[in-house]
C-alpha cells in the first residue's frame, strides 16, 4: 500500500510550521467534522486522514521520521495507533475550542465557561445646582443577589448529591466515529451535582430579590443623560462568571433662572429704561451668588454681555464655561404720580417723532 502524503491532505509546503500546520487542521476538521457531516463516509475518511497527518506532522521527531523514511519510519502497520497522549491534548484544544466540546476519550471534567451577571441602570434625579458642583449620594438599588441562607448554591450541603448520570464529572461521552467526545451533562449541566432538597429561601434559585444600598459619587458638571457607570455592582455572575455593571443615568431638574447650553449658562435680567439708556451698575444672579455688571449707555433690550469662568466646569478637566446674560428693558406695570409725571415730561421733550404720529407721518412720507 502505497504511503499517503500528509502535507498533502493539509494542503501544506513540506516546509510549514507548526502554527501553519495547525491552522490547516483546525480548517480541515470543521470542514470534514462528523458532527457537520451525519452519514457521510468520505467526509468521515477526510477527517481521520487530516487527523492522522496532524498526528505525525505535529510531533517533530515524527515528522522527522516520515520526512525521511515515509510511514515505514513511524513503525510498520501502526498508522494512527502510534497517536499518543500529547497529540490527544491538542486534539483536545482544537476541537473543543471549534465544537464547544469537553475532553476527548473521556478524560478530565467538562470545561465551564460561567455566565456574566446582568447589567443593571437606575435613574436617578438630581438638581440643577447638584449636577454643577457634584456630589455624593446613597441610592436604593433593587436586583438579584446570591442568597444568604444557602450562599448561592440553592440548597444546603445535605441538600447538594453528586449527579448520578454523569457520576460527579459534569460530563458524559459518547462514540463518534473513532472518537470517544465528552460533552457537559445535560442532567446538572455539567455541574456534576444535582439539588434534592431546595433551599427554602430562595426555592433552589440560589438568589432573591434584595434593595442595596450604594454609594454615588457625582463629578461636577454632569449634564442631562449621561451615565456613570459601576463596574461588579450589577446582578452576580454564575458558575465563576463575572458580575454585571450597573448605569446609573443621570436626569437633572431645570433651573428658575438659568438654562443650560454645554458648559455655558444663560440669563436674562430685567433692568429699568432710564438704567440701560444713562448705563452703569446693574446686579446679575450667577452660580456663586450675585455679580456687578456694568452696562454703557444707550444699551439696547436684548443685547448680550458674557461674564467669563462663570458657566458650568467640565466634568473631569479645570476650566468653567461662561454665563450669558441678555438685558432686557423692564417696563413697569404700575406708575406712581411722580413716575407718570417726569415719563410724561420726557415725552414731551422727545418730540412726536418718536411716537406713533411721528412713525405714521415717515411712513407716509415714503409715498409722496
Amino acid at each position: 500500500m502505497p504511503d499517503r502524503d500528509y502535507y498533502q491532505i493539509l494542503g501544506l509546503e513540506r516546509d510549514a510550521d507548526l502554527a501553519t500546520i495547525k491552522t490547516a487542521y483546525r480548517k480541515a476538521a470543521i470542514q470534514f467534522h462528523p458532527d457537520r457531516n451525519p452519514g457521510d463516509q468520505a467526509a468521515e475518511d477526510r477527517f481521520k486522514q487530516a487527523a492522522q497527518a496532524y498526528a505525525v506532522l505535529s510531533d517533530p521527531e515524527k515528522r522527522r521520521l516520515y520526512d525521511r523514511f515515509g510511514e515505514a519510519g513511524l513503525g510498520a502497520g501502526k498508522g494512527f495507533r502510534g497517536f499518543d497522549e500529547a497529540a490527544f491534548a491538542d486534539f483536545n484544544d482544537i476541537l473543543g475550542d471549534l465544537f464547544g466540546l469537553g475532553s476527548i476519550f473521556g478524560g478530565g471534567r467538562a470545561r465551564r465557561r460561567g455566565s456574566a451577571g446582568r447589567d443593571l441602570r437606575f435613574d436617578l434625579e438630581i438638581d440643577f445646582e447638584e449636577a454643577v458642583r457634584g456630589l455624593e449620594t446613597r441610592i436604593q438599588v433593587p436586583r438579584m443577589e446570591n442568597c444568604v441562607s444557602c450562599d448561592g448554591r440553592g440548597a444546603l450541603e445535605d441538600g447538594i448529591q453528586t449527579c448520578s448520570q454523569c457520576a460527579g464529572r459534569g460530563q458524559v461521552a459518547f462514540q463518534q466515529g473513532f472518537f470517544t467526545i465528552a460533552r457537559p451533562c445535560g442532567s446538572c449541566r455539567g455541574a456534576g451535582k444535582r439539588i434534592t432538597d431546595p433551599c427554602e429561601a430562595c426555592g433552589g434559585q440560589g438568589r432573591m430579590q434584595r434593595e442595596s444600598t450604594l454609594t454615588v459619587r457625582i463629578p461636577a458638571g454632569v449634564d442631562e443623560g449621561m451615565q456613570l457607570r459601576l463596574s461588579g455592582e450589577g446582578e452576580p455572575g454564575s458558575g465563576g462568571g463575572r458580575d454585571g455593571d450597573l448605569f446609573v443615568v443621570l436626569h437633572v431638574r431645570e433651573h428658575p433662572l438659568f438654562e443650560r447650553r454645554d458648559e455655558h449658562i444663560h440669563c436674562s435680567v430685567g433692568v429699568s429704561f432710564s438704567r440701560i439708556a444713562l448705563g452703569g451698575e446693574i446686579r446679575v444672579p450667577t452660580l456663586d451668588g450675585e455679580e456687578t455688571l456694568t452696562v454703557p449707555a444707550g444699551t439696547q433690550s436684548g443685547e448680550v454681555f458674557r461674564l467669563k469662568g462663570k458657566g458650568i466646569p467640565v466634568v473631569n478637566g479645570k476650566r468653567h464655561g461662561d454665563q450669558y446674560v441678555t438685558v432686557q428693558v423692564r417696563t413697569p406695570k404700575r406708575l406712581s404720580d411722580e413716575q407718570r409725571r417726569l415719563l410724561e415730561e420726557l415725552a414731551e421733550v422727545e418730540g412726536d417723532d418718536t411716537g406713533e404720529r411721528g412713525l405714521f407721518d415717515r411712513v407716509k412720507g415714503i409715498f409722496h
